[in-house]
């Protein structure tokens, strides 16, 4: 009789990883969450007091310009340097 072997499980599923995982870093994620909490102070500052107050019109738009146009895309396109990148930019 032939001897039957049986693989495991884990050996013939294939593990599909994200794709985030190879670009995105801790300080991507860090700040992301800054960003988001940025949005949420922003609209927050935005509903509170008058329609016309200087913290809706003026205070609240500079943190929305910052959390949109600033924070978000340098979440994004943020990546570290490796050193051998920086050892061969040297030569």
């Amino acid at each position: 009789m032939a001897k039957v072997i049986k693989k495991s499980n884990a050996a013939q599923t294939k593990k599909l990883q994200s794709t985030f995982l190879i670009y995105w870093e801790k300080t991507n994620y860090i700040l992301l969450s800054v960003g988001i909490f940025l949005l949420i102070i922003g609209y927050l500052i935005m509903s509170i007091g008058e329609w016309d107050s200087t913290t809706s019109l003026v205070v609240s738009p500079i943190i929305l310009f910052i959390a949109y146009i600033i924070i978000f895309p340098i979440s994004i396109l943020y990546r570290k340097k490796n050193r051998n990148e920086n050892v061969n930019n040297k030569l």
